[in-house]
């Protein structure tokens, strides 16, 4: 058996043996982005909708340097939670640096742009469609970009998912604000870094098996989304004929 052969066959004993530190590792990185997408889907969701709506004097600008952060690369954003958190920062007091919370704080600086972005698209486009008849109705601003992000709750859903993809997925911002330490700040993406820097192969191996698993989850989970919402849209559309 050679080293490639052998190295998967152990990332697999790996992970149908339910090994300790592998799974450390995956809950880890699951409660970190999890939380994280969670507080900035909350605050993209709702500064998303109102600026599907609202017009105002340099609303191109700011979804202009909105879209320009969605190409931020993590590295920066970690760059710029470690100056905050450090010793000599503005956060310092805080103490966070090189804990569960910063890397948190990193994702969510991460995350947020792509929730507030993708958002803003969809109700944009929804308040095109319905617009004015929610206006007709008296729905005025901040109501109606909620009507209009609940109608459209499922398209919604898809970009939660996709921002938890985007979290669990990056690696540049908790390592440089997580310090990658074993048993407390260290995830899946910075254990692979790690594990394939030291010749550890297999533990390497098996990250990533469980990784592209949970991202896989997430794109069909999108897909059927996707497939649900179409067949959900037809039917109204056909009863519709019907009637």
């Amino acid at each position: 058996m050679n080293t490639f052969q052998e190295s998967i066959a152990r990332a697999l004993a790996l992970v149908a043996g339910g090994d300790a530190m592998l799974f450390s590792i995956v809950a880890r990185s699951l409660a970190v982005s999890g939380l994280a997408c969670a507080v900035a889907c909350v605050i993209g969701v709702l500064l998303g909708a109102w600026l599907g709506v609202a017009r105002f004097a340099g609303r191109g600008a700011v979804v202009t340097v909105l879209n320009t952060f969605l190409a931020v690369p993590s590295v920066v954003v970690g760059l710029v939670v470690y100056l905050l958190l450090s010793r000599s920062g503005p956060l310092g007091f805080l103490g966070w640096l090189f804990s569960f919370q910063a890397m948190v704080v990193a994702q969510v600086l991460l995350v947020l742009p792509v929730c507030i972005a993708l958002t803003r698209q969809v109700v944009e486009d929804a308040e095109r469609a319905n617009g004015e008849q929610l206006q007709s109705l008296g729905a005025r601003g901040a109501v109606r970009s909620l009507l209009l992000a609940f109608d459209e709750r499922y398209a919604l859903l898809t970009v939660l998912l996709a921002c938890f993809g985007r979290a669990i997925s990056e690696v540049g911002a908790v390592m440089i604000v997580g310090g990658n330490i074993e048993g407390f700040t260290r995830v899946m993406t910075t254990a692979i870094a790690l594990e394939t820097s030291k010749g550890d192969l297999p533990l390497a191996l098996a990250l990533g098996m469980v990784l592209l698993a949970v991202v896989l989850a997430l794109n069909a989970g999108i897909a059927l989304i996707a497939r649900w919402r179409g067949a959900h849209a037809e039917g109204v559309v056909l009863g519709g004929a019907a009637a």
